[in-house]
């Protein structure tokens, strides 16, 4: 048996690091044996991670198959229908088995729509080869993401039901979540193909002392000091809310860098990165963006980095699963990390508990320009929603701080654009911690903690392995695969719809993410 693992990159980030850490559990629980690991992908990976993913697959081996015209459609020059017969011709090769050979194909990321030709097509052609497609959803394109329906438009598909048909429409295809909230939405449309598949984690042995050593020397030549690092480990992302790590790095830990691992996601992105950029120079903020982005040899590997950093950060205002909160437990660093409403009750279950948790940072309105702030959450909100298609418009709700005549009290600074969040960092850092620590009075015990070195340590409860081991994901992985195929008759447009009416409620609405440049 090939497995086939499908991704439209192999860039740094969680997608690839499940890959990394799952793929070797998946060959050695296998029942049958697995006779190599194809990694197909729009773009090769970075000489260092392929060749550490190598050695984790030990004997089996791994074998590469690039095709640019499975990178995101915003990536692609050609036109969608060329674009579509170098996929056809492409997947043609890809999913020819040999003798006595069976395929299975776990491609990565289907509902996120950053190529929904690739989607469409893989799908048809597994379907139409008996190959079992195991469809494994981090991400998806409706979740604050309406730039992509411009782009599926241009893509071909002109209509929610034609994406809905192209992302869950066969009935030959499994689908794996990562939390149970997604994976509840897909169960009522989907019955018998829906498997929770919570992204697996471990606790390891620390890294050797010399190899720690070795990580914060190299941290201290990238910053040009040897100042404490507060470590938030993502590719560049608006939903990362970085400005957010930054103010509390600056309120808890004055002399330490805030540093950030990988570099911009993609295009759409890049307007953040240099606007954060720009303004960390000028106010000489000591922020490090993207420290392990490039093609370096002897980068430290992540779990170096982070047994190098004095604590983890995790400031997303939306993930899919938050494997930072995993490893920095697994690696016995403190965390200091939002509560996501989609997936704090899968951590809680897993028996988490997260001693620095917040659930939002008030900010007092006297920090910014409360008129200005409303009038471009306004505006962004406008433009957002007319990039709707007009069944959804009407049910984004407005946001709470468009409809106010006076200021509130308080706001929360992950609800604020990046110009009003900049603006926030701007301000001396005696006068925003003193205007806002009475609104947030559990910062002052952290701070406290900070200073003394007595930040807490999420512990690793033994009840996690049940969920997050290499075992168990490989035995719940392998007996979706084995399930018998029975189609539920699923309804693509009403499974899509119920998930949109999910993600356009008012507590997953924020500014950061109306725009790419806000």
């Amino acid at each position: 048996m090939k497995l086939v693992i499908v991704h439209y990159h192999l860039r740094p980030g969680g997608v690839r690091r499940i890959i990394e850490l799952a793929a070797p559990h998946l060959v050695r629980t296998s029942e049958r044996r697995v006779t190599s690991v194809l990694l197909a992908s729009g773009e090769s990976p970075d000489r260092k991670w392929l060749e550490q993913f190598k050695r984790l697959l030990g004997r089996t081996p791994v074998e590469l198959f690039i095709e640019p015209a499975f990178s995101y459609f915003s990536e692609q020059r050609q036109s969608a229908s060329t674009l579509g017969r170098q996929i056809d011709r492409a997947l043609r090769r890809l999913l020819t088995a040999g003798r006595g050979e069976e395929l299975i194909v776990w491609a990565h990321n289907l509902g996120l729509a950053r190529n929904l030709v690739l989607t469409q097509q893989l799908s048809r052609h597994c379907q139409a080869r008996g190959v079992r497609l195991m469809a494994h959803h981090h991400d998806w394109w409706f979740d604050n993401r309406w730039q992509r329906w411009s782009e599926c438009r241009r893509a071909g598909f002109h209509s929610l039901k034609s994406v809905a048909e192209a992302v869950f429409d066969s009935n030959h295809t499994h689908h794996f979540t990562i939390n149970h909230a997604d994976a509840a939405v897909l169960e009522r449309h989907a019955r018998g193909q829906v498997t929770w598949l919570p992204n697996l984690a471990e606790p390891e042995p620390p890294p050797a002392r010399k190899k720690v050593r070795a990580a914060r020397d190299w941290l201290s030549r990238r910053l040009g000091t040897a100042a404490p690092v507060w470590l938030l480990p993502c590719r560049f992302l608006r939903r990362k809310n970085v400005a957010e790590a930054l103010l509390l790095t600056r309120w808890l830990r004055p002399d330490a860098w805030l540093v950030t691992t990988g570099g911009v996601s993609s295009s759409d992105e890049q307007a953040y990165f240099d606007q954060l950029h720009a303004a960390a120079h000028a106010h000489h903020w000591r922020l490090r963006l993207g420290v392990l982005a490039g093609d370096e040899a002897r980068k430290p590997a992540m779990p170096e980095l982070l047994a190098a950093s004095e604590a983890v950060m995790l400031t997303s205002i939306q993930e899919g699963f938050g494997l930072p909160y995993l490893e920095a437990a697994a690696t016995r660093r403190p965390l200091i990390a939002r509560a996501l409403p989609n997936i704090a009750p899968d951590l809680a279950q897993f028996g988490f508990r997260f001693p620095q948790g917040y659930t939002e940072i008030l900010i007092s309105p006297t920090l910014f320009d409360w008129r200005a702030e409303r009038e471009r959450q306004r505006q962004l909100f406008r433009r957002w929603t007319r990039d709707m298609p007009a069944a959804v418009r009407r049910l984004a709700h407005e946001p709470p701080l468009t409809a106010r005549a006076r200021p509130p009290a308080a706001v929360p600074f992950s609800r604020l654009t990046l110009t009003t969040q900049i603006e926030i960092l701007a301000q001396p850092v005696a006068r925003s911690w003193d205007a806002c620590v009475p609104l947030n009075p559990f910062l002052a015990t952290w701070r406290r903690r900070a200073a003394r070195g007595e930040l807490q340590v999420s512990p690793w409860p033994h009840r996690a392995v049940h969920w997050l081991g290499g075992e168990s994901y490989g035995r719940k992985f392998w007996s979706a695969v084995a399930a018998e195929n029975r189609p539920s008759g699923i309804h693509p447009e009403k499974c899509q719809a119920d998930f949109i009416r999910h993600k356009l409620h008012p507590e997953y609405l924020y500014p950061l993410l109306w725009s790419c440049n806000s």
